[in-house]
């Protein structure tokens, strides 16, 4: 059984692949499926295969050099495997497409291989070892879920990692090229199927190709009933034929029946566009859409990073429920997003420390919680791991007297830092002041800034925190303020100090030079940002609950942990009533409550109208203390989506996040009352 398109799979690790090498008839080792009994490929013509089969039965050289649109050029795939076909896509590319053209490639995999395997397997093709590096390199963690990978500047690839068909049913994006491989249908059945073909069918654009070695009934049939025309062509090797077609006319993506509000608005041009807010949301829009070659105007009264943004440190960490829900499966796909865009973005690691993150338990509940977050999330030990007391103090450096959960991909961050650099990305420009006014002007718009200097732009991104509702369009989004402090102490030569970030209901750093960094208070509904001696006492009180003894260890080693001698910082972050952020379009609030008003008496009368957006306006905000794991994420879904691209997120993951959700939920939650 696969899930139903708004259904999502279980949160865990996958089955890896298991492979023998075993000598193909060059001679040459190859790897082969125990699973499956079957080759991923000749080592002696694997590429040559790849290049007939799927290069040359989809026209990829011809359609690749005429390329002109903005958007980037789809090719999609059942099973990555060893990743030799979208790596001889990438070099085919590289030789026919014209310099503004970009690629993505979307390929799913059930049994990820490992990444050893997956090295040895690509040293057969010396002449793509700068392209496998890239892919090596970026390869992810065998979690089920979508992991965007940036391959170069112009190519990017989504691996989704679980079933084939469920991946396809939750891809929310349009494909040019299928590549319909995997292994045979006589060693796989499982994945050739009905169902597999119709997802196909649902995620292409219109006139969007296919290509495949077999010419399996099962698979003529399938391809036929989902709308596919094929047809035999001549096959590679001893295979006589293989089939190629195309499908015209894709049908209407029935999962927006039951949400008609989340459709997607239609793209819209993006050669200019204007980010208001530079904190981390703004500024990682800013770069996501630069380096998409859209010219970005970076707007912010105090310049790049601001406001909650403008710690010198900052934990990039999560906390998942025990029970999994939708939120927990974005931060944690959050994480690891974030985890391979800095490793991308800052390679040398002089922005953030891979330092890793102890979850601490100090308490029976949160031990309890803990472990019915493990039973219910089978997560690789890569990913999260239990660890005791013993563990834990080995980790931390410091003596705990209780263990938790490590998240080794997790660290330390400077947020400070990382804002300039994005806001310095090629192609942003900053401007340092105050939009008074945003309204629609032509196909854009126009905004009025403090100086009265005007700017025209075709879209927009609103990313200004709780400052976001002073906008007009979206003043009705619920936004809460909370204040944060951290509190800041310079540490002696020898002095104790944390090797990992340490949560419990606080946080303590490693140290960013001699600077211990700590806290932070949580005020929800305040917007103060002046600093309080009050928060600096609060915060050490939570450190001692966090790591005991700890304060006084400091002192004994000549620092001075005490109220009225730390240093810190204060700044307001944006939450939202669910605690998930707000990212993509943004709805005309009264548009919605006047089209989907029968959900207020009656939630299964869904209307089919589309829900109505401001064009070309979006919104990035509500990332509250967790926004390292969110805002780069968020960033890639709203530069995806203006772009015209397939998501970094599963379907049901971007609805979550749709800044629209809480009008639904208001109108519903009437019809309850």
């Amino acid at each position: 059984m696969t899930a139903a398109p708004d259904t999502l799979p279980p949160l865990a690790g996958l089955e890896g692949a298991r492979l023998d090498w075993r000598q193909d008839a060059s001679g040459e080792s190859a790897p082969h499926s125990r699973a499956f009994d079957d080759v991923y490929f000749s080592r002696h013509d694997g590429r040559a295969e790849t290049e007939h089969v799927f290069l040359a039965a989809n026209r990829l050289p011809e359609r690749f050099a005429s390329w002109r649109e903005p958007r980037p050029f789809v090719v999609g795939e059942t099973g990555i495997g060893t990743g030799l076909n979208m790596l001889c896509t990438w070099a085919c590319f590289d030789a026919h497409a014209p310099a503004g053209a970009r690629l993505h490639l979307v390929s799913t995999e059930k049994f990820p291989l490992a990444r050893d395997d997956l090295a040895r397997a690509l040293a057969a093709w010396p002449d793509l070892a700068e392209r496998a590096a890239m892919l090596i390199e970026q390869w992810p963690e065998p979690v089920a879920g979508v992991h965007r990978l940036w391959l170069d500047a112009r190519v990017t690839l989504d691996l989704h990692l679980g079933d084939t068909t469920e991946r396809l049913q939750l891809l929310d994006g349009a494909v040019d090229a299928w590549f319909l491989d995997g292994f045979a249908p006589s060693k796989n059945p499982e994945m050739w199927h009905p169902e597999l073909f119709a997802a196909m069918a649902a995620r292409s654009r219109p006139g969007a190709t296919f290509a495949t070695f077999t010419c399996a009934g099962v698979v003529k049939r399938g391809l036929k009933a989902a709308g596919f025309a094929w047809r035999k062509v001549p096959g590679f090797g001893r295979k006589r034929e293989m089939l190629a077609g195309e499908i015209d006319t894709p049908p209407v993506d029935e999962r927006r029946q039951a949400t008609p509000w989340f459709t997607p608005p239609t793209p819209l041009p993006a050669r200019r566009v204007a980010v208001i807010g530079a904190g981390l949301a703004g500024t990682s829009v800013a770069a996501a859409l630069a380096r998409r070659g859209v010219a970005v105007t970076l707007i912010d009264r105090e310049g790049p990073g601001a406001g909650a943004s403008g710690n010198a440190q900052g934990a990039l960490y999560v906390k998942l429920a025990a029970e999994t829900n939708r939120q927990s499966r974005t931060y944690l796909a959050g994480l690891l997003h974030t985890r391979r865009w800095l490793e991308a973005l800052d390679p040398d690691a002089t922005l953030w420390s891979p330092c890793g993150v102890l979850q601490l338990a100090p308490t029976e509940r949160e031990a309890r919680r803990q472990a019915r977050f493990l039973a219910n999330h089978p997560l690789p030990e890569s990913v999260v791991r239990p660890v005791d007391a013993a563990e834990a103090t080995r980790l931390a450096g410091l003596a705990l007297p209780y263990g938790g959960l490590d998240y080794p991909l997790a660290g330390a961050v400077r947020p400070d830092a990382l804002c300039h650099r994005l806001a310095a990305s090629d192609g942003v420009s900053a401007y340092r002041g105050e939009v008074r006014e945003l309204a629609p002007h032509d196909t854009g718009w126009r905004l009025t800034l403090d100086d009265d200097a005007t700017l025209e732009v075709d879209q927009v991104v609103i990313a200004a925190a709780t400052a976001s509702n002073d906008f007009p369009q979206a003043a009705a989004l619920p936004l809460q303020p909370v204040r944060g402090q951290i509190s800041s102490l310079a540490l002696p030569s020898g002095a104790p100090a944390p090797a990992r970030v340490v949560c419990a209901g606080g946080y303590a750093m490693p140290p960013l030079g001699d600077t211990l960094t700590f806290g932070a208070s949580f005020v929800p509904h305040d917007a103060d940002a002046a600093t309080r001696e009050a928060d600096h006492a609060t915060n050490l009180d939570e450190l001692e609950r966090t790591l005991p003894g700890y304060p006084a260890a400091l002192a004994a080693a000549g620092a001075e942990p005490y109220a009225d001698t730390l240093k810190g910082r204060a700044a307001v972050r944006a939450a939202s009533p669910d605690k998930s952020p707000y990212a993509g379009p943004l709805p005309d609030t009264d548009a919605w409550r006047h089209d989907y008003a029968v959900l207020a008496k009656d939630a299964t009368r869904v209307p089919e109208r589309p829900g109505r957006h401001h064009p070309g306006l979006w919104i990035s905000t509500a990332h509250g203390s967790r926004g390292l794991a969110s805002a780069p994420l968020c960033a890639e879904l709203i530069a995806s989506r203006i772009c015209d691209e397939p998501l970094p997120l599963e379907a049901p993951l971007a609805d979550h996040l749709h800044p629209g959700r809480r009008v639904i939920r208001e109108l519903i939650q009437r019809q309850r009352a």
